[in-house]
């Protein structure tokens, strides 16, 4: 068997690890029943649902049907883009506040796109702030700082 598909292959083997993982851990709590679930019914029926949806992904990327992709170089300045503007962003709420670290995300992680433009990404980010500001902070009460501190 070929693999024409090396994307699908990758990404069909990546769904099954990581929920055979959940399934795994899921086994670890209660599961309950489905009139009343556990903390471990619902993490434990998606890790399944997860895996098969990988398994299905992978035997596609077999079939003699799939187009053929390989994988491409893997780019460590996106990832790093990525992940830093997450972890940049949890620096960054408490004293900063929660638009100064919206904005930061939204325009840190726009820029590790190719497609990347300045205005795209500012329309973006106010929409952002406001969308989630209305849903955790009006909607679900949620309290933490806004602004930077030095502004409060």
């Amino acid at each position: 068997m070929k693999i024409r598909n090396q994307r699908d292959f990758g990404a069909g083997i990546m769904y099954m690890v990581i929920g055979l993982f959940f399934t795994i851990v899921a086994t670890q709590y209660p599961m309950g029943t489905a009139a009343k679930m556990g903390p471990g019914y619902f993490p434990f029926f998606l890790g399944i649902l997860m895996s098969l949806l990988g398994l299905l992904v992978l035997v596609k990327s077999l079939s003699a049907t799939a187009a053929i992709e390989s994988i491409p170089k893997f780019n460590w300045r996106i990832i790093g883009l990525i992940t830093g503007s997450v972890v940049l962003y949890g620096i960054l709420l408490p004293t900063m506040g929660f638009v100064v670290a919206v904005f930061v995300l939204v325009f840190m992680s726009a820029s590790a796109s190719h497609e990347f433009h300045w205005k795209g990404t500012l329309i973006n980010a106010t929409f952002l702030v406001a969308f989630t500001y209305s849903v955790f902070v009006l909607g679900l009460k949620l309290q933490f700082p806004l602004l930077p501190f030095f502004l409060q």
